[in-house]
């Protein structure tokens, strides 16, 4: 008997040993090699980078994973509560396996696969980690084995606290977010902090399966996987019986993230995501949290794009209806020449076909929506696309398919532009892009005709001829003939004969009038007689051009430059004579919140010493090079305001504000601009065709742009908003004719107040426009005639 025993302990030894042995040489075997867990210590997971107005509000947002990462003391205990009851009510006592846990699948599994039931598993949130982290999605029990080695090595090198940090950042909770705080944003629009139990628990219920939880897709099948979490934080004891009735009858209330101008803006914010992929590359755009500070304003950026729209559409009106975009009844491949036309939902454009005509009224039904709707266009909405003695019923047919709008409760008949344009708005002092837009309709072209696309300005670069000369010694009412010109183009090649716009000649005028009436010959002499050099070198300091042909005719414009290169060369004559660089980026911050971009085009002088009354208050001083003196500076100005008043931009006279501008007009009308600016703005507006073509015969820069600028100076902009331009120290203003520039006579109906130099008294002087006691009272007195 006593033998026995013993035969039967050695057994359970052997047998006990054998097992220990068979574990140990199983864990060994898929210990072997086994990714490191200790890189989870340093991990940092992709985060969505994301684009801010200047009034912080986002506009756009970079990521290959939705992603906001949130530290586990900011999560809230109802967040945390809900995941641990949905998924691993014993995370905080178990070693990373749940033994309970995996019985309890054992003997389910038993069920289901009696009853042919998908499997359930008993995976911790720890071996979650590891799975999510470390190891791939495939379905096998050598996975499930690594898994749980992982697990316990886990457990042993980090807090609980880290462990489930990394588990709720990391989790895909669907409609492409990846961890709580993304997901909270996506299906309540809130931050983890202001989510109740409901809500968390929705969250918490996506877990197990994304998709078919989706609340925005199932709505009944979401509700009912939440009540199963709220149920299972009642049976934890996270809540009480009655708050889970009230829960559990809480309808969803599910509310989209909105970013606030995600169509308008996407000019300016793919101009952005262009300059950022090239500085930071590819990899830290889309995944690792920057935050981009822009100066963009909001209230600008949606007037412009309207400003612009508008202001195509009526250039494109003038050019007459050019057809329907197909026939219903007659072209068999309607629907795919329909589903060529991409629109930003912001036109808020609808496709719709005739179905009847009667009385020049067109009946029509809209296309390509769940419901169609039905609509009346008027005669008086289309008169525009009926020539002269024509009728509706000649132009338009049955089953014609184009666009329509409603618009204050009237249907407008709508044409697709193929021309096309861009403006933009900047801060003349330190370069801020307000707003920018490239195009007529992003989703069809991205392509974008503020930066990228090169065009003759034409007329628009003339003030910066003229600055020039005024910077040579010249003044506002200095003599230059407009007569015919003639320049030899060199050997074997016709000689260059430049004209005015219509043609004329008219003898000698004052610098002043050359600018605001844009004459060609009157430019061209000018920069004849300071010299091509001076205007080059001007221009190069200005970034006009890239590179510049050393030709004469570079002064009426000829040379390609780009929207925001012009435009940003009009701001010297608002801020004093500073250049300024166009600036789309105010700020750039890593994932931290370290700063590791920041535009300094200003300097404080001042704010390192305290305040006393000595010294006075800090002062903000630019740093931009200047290019030209304040004084030529302010002399453009009231020169460009001259042409507001008088010249080619008149059409501005009555918004009765200070401003100031110059159209622009290339050969055959092929691209029309206008660089116009108050005190505090400057905005550039171009219109011309993707592939060069004239625009039409009276298409000039004041009809095609000058209207976009007005259009958007009235709507954006509040009287308040203006004020009158900073005369320098330097200038004194004196009364002299229009037409001769020499000084008034009393009662001269053609007296203009003109900004003089007080380098200039003496050629004043010369020419008997003021006396010498006059002159001498002037220069000690600084006074402001």
């Amino acid at each position: 008997m006593l033998n026995s025993i013993h035969y039967f302990i050695k057994i359970i030894i052997i047998f006990f040993v054998v097992i220990v042995f068979f574990v140990f040489s199983t864990l060994w075997y898929f210990s072997i090699g086994l990714p490191d867990y200790k890189k989870l210590s340093d991990y940092q997971p992709p985060i969505s980078s994301r684009v801010y107005s200047e009034d912080r509000k986002l506009i756009a947002e970079y990521a290959l994973e939705k992603r906001l990462f949130i530290p586990f003391e900011s999560i809230p205990d109802k967040v945390v509560n809900a995941f641990l009851s949905a998924e691993d009510k014993n995370f905080f006592s178990h070693p990373g396996i749940d033994a309970k846990g995996i019985l309890r699948a054992v003997i389910k599994n038993i069920k289901n696969i009696s009853q042919n039931k998908r499997l359930e598993g008993a995976s911790t949130i720890t071996q979650q980690v590891a799975k999510n982290f470390l190891l791939s999605n495939e379905v096998s029990m050598k996975r499930k084995v690594k898994e749980a080695i992982l697990a316990f090595r886990i457990e042993r090198a980090y807090t609980k606290e880290r462990i489930l940090e990394l588990y709720l950042n990391q989790i895909y909770l669907g409609q492409g977010t990846y961890g709580i705080a993304a997901a909270s944003l996506e299906y309540f629009d809130k931050s983890i902090k202001e989510l109740n139990y409901p809500e968390a628990s929705m969250l918490a219920a996506l877990p197990k399966a994304p998709s078919k939880y989706d609340p925005y897709k199932y709505p009944e099948v979401a509700k009912f996987r939440r009540n199963l979490v709220l149920q299972n934080l009642e049976e934890n004891d996270f809540i009480s019986k009655k708050e889970l009735n009230i829960f559990k009858d809480i309808k969803l209330k599910l509310k989209k993230r909105k970013i606030e101008i995600l169509n308008e803006a996407n000019s300016y914010t793919e101009e952005i995501r262009r300059t950022v992929k090239d500085i930071y590359g590819f990899e830290k755009l889309y995944s690792q949290g920057l935050s981009i500070s822009t100066p963009l304003n909001i209230n600008f950026q949606i007037q412009a794009l309207k400003s612009l729209r508008k202001g195509i559409e009526d250039y494109d009106r003038r050019q007459g209806w050019k057809g329907p975009i197909t026939n219903k009844i007659k072209d068999k491949n309607w629907k795919q020449k329909i589903s060529n036309y991409k629109l930003d939902p912001t036109l808020d454009w609808q496709l719709a076909e005739i179905i009847s005509i009667e009385n020049n009224e067109i009946q029509f039904k809209t296309i390509r929506k769940k419901k169609n709707i039905e609509g009346v266009i008027k005669k008086k909405n289309i008169k525009w696309t009926i020539p002269n003695n024509k009728t509706t019923k000649d132009i338009h047919e049955i089953g014609d398919i184009f666009f329509v709008k409603k618009k204050s409760n009237i249907w407008l008949l709508k044409q697709y532009p193929k021309v096309n344009g861009g403006i933009v708005i900047l801060d003349p002092f330190t370069g801020d892009v307000l707003a920018l837009v490239g195009g007529f309709n992003f989703k069809t072209s991205e392509f974008n005709r503020v930066t990228q696309a090169k065009r003759q300005p034409g007329s628009a670069f003339k003030p910066i001829v003229y600055a020039a000369a005024l910077e040579k010694g010249f003044a506002p009412n200095s003599i230059i003939l407009d007569a015919p010109f003639v320049e030899s183009q060199g050997v074997g090649l016709k000689n260059w004969k430049p004209e005015n716009y219509g043609k004329k000649f008219y003898g000698p005028s004052t610098l002043r009038k050359g600018v605001e009436y844009s004459r060609n010959l009157m430019t061209v002499r000018i920069a004849k007689i300071i010299g091509l050099d001076e205007i080059l070198k001007l221009s190069k300091k200005l970034n006009i051009y890239d590179e510049i042909p050393e030709l004469l005719s570079v002064s009426l414009g000829a040379a390609e430059t780009t929207l925001i290169n012009l435009t940003s060369a009009y701001a010297p004559f608002v801020n004093g004579g500073k250049k300024i660089e166009p600036k789309l980026i105010s700020r750039i911050q890593d994932r931290r919140g370290k700063t590791i971009y920041q535009e300094q085009s200003r300097k404080c002088l001042g704010c390192d010493k305290f305040i006393n009354e000595k010294i006075g208050l800090p002062k903000i001083e630019n740093t931009n090079e200047r290019v030209i003196s304040r004084e030529t500076a302010y002399q453009m100005t009231s020169i460009l305001q001259g042409a507001v008043k008088r010249g080619t931009a008149k059409k501005l006279r009555s918004l009765k504000v200070p401003l100031a501008g110059k159209t622009g007009t290339t050969n055959d009308n092929y691209d029309a601009w206008f660089i116009g600016f108050s005190s505090n703005l400057v905005i550039g507006v171009y219109i011309g065709y993707d592939n060069p073509k004239t625009l039409g015969k009276f298409e000039t820069g004041s009809k095609a742009a000058l209207p976009i600028f007005k259009d958007f100076v009235e709507k954006a902009l509040y009287k308040d908003d203006f004020e009158e331009f900073t005369i320098p120290e330097n200038i004194y203003l004196t009364s002299l004719n229009y037409h001769s520039g020499n000084k008034s006579a009393a009662g001269d109906k053609n007296s203009i107040i003109e900004a003089l130099k007080f380098r200039d008294i003496n050629n004043i002087n010369n020419n008997n426009v003021i006396s010498s006691s006059e002159r001498d009272k002037i220069i000690k007195f600084r006074q402001f005639y």
